[in-house]
């Protein structure tokens, strides 16, 4: 059979999504699957040859593309949250990515023998380090929270910095090569920055004045985003070379710290499309790479890997962490966790492709050496992180915690019963009201959709590995069971039934085993626990001992609807419908019960 434009384009999009979903299976990076499905597919094999394919779109597809990838990243950059993130996380963004910009530089320039120009593009290029490979990691090495916290928000934030950063030194190279003379190259290169700050900055304002005002309708808001960063992007091309990429920077960090917009619903669209973007843009700029070549500048290569890992990385974290919270042994952690990602490969794929067309030397092995570093970053911290961490005693111990989806009034009072028993909880839920009131009642939450992609970048579950879906709503708890069996167990995913389920017949009902172990027992519903909690009822705990035995406290409280269990360690037991109702030994009893003014009241 004839691989025609149209199958080769659809097979694309199917690899991607196979790589991605066995990626989430096994719990690996979904960059390495990408860059090996990529390889396989072009220089091995031979089946994908983009320049052929795309001809001459490949280049400005990929630069709409990369413009895409980079407002979706400026997005989650609000001025606010790095007021907050502490001081080692604003001083690795700033210092320590000056420092890691620095010592790729020199090295590439004295050990690589690659030219200056790409020297100092290529160190800029490695300044980012990105979520989508770092959050993955995290969940599998579980560092304590002050490393998890660091490592998260250095990776998000640093995504629109080093981009930006890696734009400006690009055009600074452009204009170079343009002319010599100082004077006008400086003021080409003032044109190009002022210029796509003040188009970045416009758009970002004339959307927000369009979707806040409500001028634009509801179901056309992530339309209207997405052609207005395909046109700011195109048009600050147009009007200054090589500007779109600042641009659309500059127009989502405006955005991100918009009071009038609310940029969930966009994020959670954005998100959706740089995951395609993502799969598509590695398979294709892998296929490109050519095995030859590769082989050829293995040693520049493995040098590249190197001077990132062992050089730049520690020597960077080491000076950003002087005088911070961090202990030595969190330092070591965080100087050793920094893989490479998606916005490292896809800008050097774009800048490598103008490169060539104008003729600078070595351009070519831009893409290949980045990707080496990609790899190598990715694959031995991987593999080598969790080891490390444990034998610094800096990992969390098992992760018992619980994430409780659903924070309506009665979810709270049941993680307030957790988290005083010991347990991390964390809460959360799309309603504001229910998450404001968890967070006053001194609860962690996260305000969102737990399965969202903003959730695997912004959801620190690091200690958590208990699902209770406590949601009013039937088929979100299916989805959230369904989504997080996969990372916590089945056995460790709770589903609280609803009227619905009772009532409805067998064809409007989930599989069971989509929805986890049922809370509670047979006969309760959220509805049932809601109304009997509004109706006074209240959370008590009641050690069974050998005077008080579980057969007095059931004659005694024939109405509790027993929550979870607290053996001799004080180790909690989520009760479910399969869960035996009785210990051994002395263990406590926590339950909703009806009032204790209540109850004087009957008796009396």
């Amino acid at each position: 059979m004839d691989l025609t434009p149209m199958v080769i384009l659809a097979a694309i999009v199917f690899l991607g999504f196979a790589c991605q979903w066995l990626a989430w299976k096994i719990k690996l990076p979904a960059i390495l699957l990408l860059l090996t499905c990529g390889i396989l597919v072009g220089p091995v094999f031979e089946l994908l040859q983009p320049d052929q394919l795309f001809g001459d779109l490949l280049n400005p597809a990929i630069s709409l593309a990369v413009a895409i990838i980079l407002f979706e990243g400026s997005l989650t950059l609000k001025f606010s949250e790095v007021k907050q993130v502490g001081k080692a996380v604003n001083k690795l963004i700033s210092i320590g990515a000056l420092i890691t910009w620095v010592l790729i530089s020199v090295g590439s320039y004295y050990l690589l023998q690659l030219p200056l120009q790409l020297s100092v593009l290529f160190g800029a290029i490695l300044t980012v380090t990105g979520p989508t490979v770092v959050i993955p990691m995290l969940r599998t090495i579980r560092p304590n929270e002050t490393i998890s916290k660091t490592l998260r928000w250095e990776g998000i934030l640093i995504d629109p910095i080093g981009a930006l950063l890696a734009v400006m030194v690009f055009e600074f190279i452009v204009l170079q090569s343009h002319t010599e003379v100082v004077g006008p190259l400086l003021w080409l290169f003032l044109k190009i920055i002022i210029g796509g700050t003040i188009l970045g900055l416009i758009s970002g304002w004339l959307l927000e004045q369009l979707l806040g005002r409500e001028m634009i309708p509801q179901y056309l808001h992530n339309m209207a985003t997405l052609a207005f960063v395909l046109l700011t992007c195109s048009v600050s091309n147009a009007m200054a070379h090589e500007s779109g990429l600042l641009a659309v920077t500059l127009m989502g960090i405006w955005l991100a710290n918009s009071k009038k917009v609310h940029i969930e619903e966009i994020l959670n669209f954005k998100e959706n499309l740089t995951i395609l973007l993502i799969s598509l843009l590695f398979i294709v700029l892998s296929a490109q790479l050519q095995i030859e070549q590769l082989v050829s500048i293995i040693w520049m290569s493995l040098g590249a890997y190197c001077i990132t890992q062992f050089i730049a990385r520690p020597v960077a974290v080491w000076v950003s962490t002087i005088n911070t919270s961090l202990s030595w042994k969190e330092r070591v952690l965080v100087a050793w966790i920094g893989p490479r990602g998606i916005v490292a490969a896809a800008i050097s794929a774009l800048f490598a492709l103008k490169l060539q067309a104008m003729g600078f030397e070595k351009a070519e092995y831009l893409v290949s050496l980045t990707f080496a570093v990609i790899i190598g970053t990715v694959l031995v911290q991987s593999l080598t992180s969790k080891f490390l961490g444990n034998l610094l005693g800096v990992t969390e111990p098992d992760p018992n915690g619980y994430l409780i989806f659903g924070a309506s009034p009665i979810a709270v009072e049941i993680a307030k019963e957790l988290k005083e028993n010991g347990a991390r909880v964390i809460l959360s839920d799309m309603s504001y009201t229910n998450i404001q009131n968890a967070r006053m009642a001194g609860l962690k939450t996260f305000y969102g959709n737990p399965v969202s992609e903003f959730a695997d970048q912004h959801l620190n579950l690091i200690g958590i590995g208990k699902l209770l879906a406590l949601s009013p709503q039937r088929e979100l708890n299916t989805i959230a069971c369904f989504r997080y069996a996969s990372e916590f167990g089945r056995e460790n995913v709770y589903h609280i039934a609803t009227t619905t389920d009772k009532t409805s017949i067998k064809k409007h009902q989930s599989k069971s085993e989509l929805r986890g172990r049922n809370l509670f027992g047979d006969d309760v519903t959220f509805s049932k626990i809601s109304s009997l909690h509004k109706s006074g009822y209240e959370i008590r705990t009641t050690p069974i001992t050998d005077e008080f035995t579980f057969e007095d406290y059931e004659k005694k409280n024939p109405d509790a609807i027993k929550l979870f269990y607290l053996d001799e360690k004080n180790r909690i037991q989520i009760v479910t419908q399969q869960h035996h109702d009785e210990l051994e030994g002395s263990y406590k009893i926590v339950a909703l019960l009806p009032a204790l003014s209540d109850l004087k009241n009957a008796n009396s």
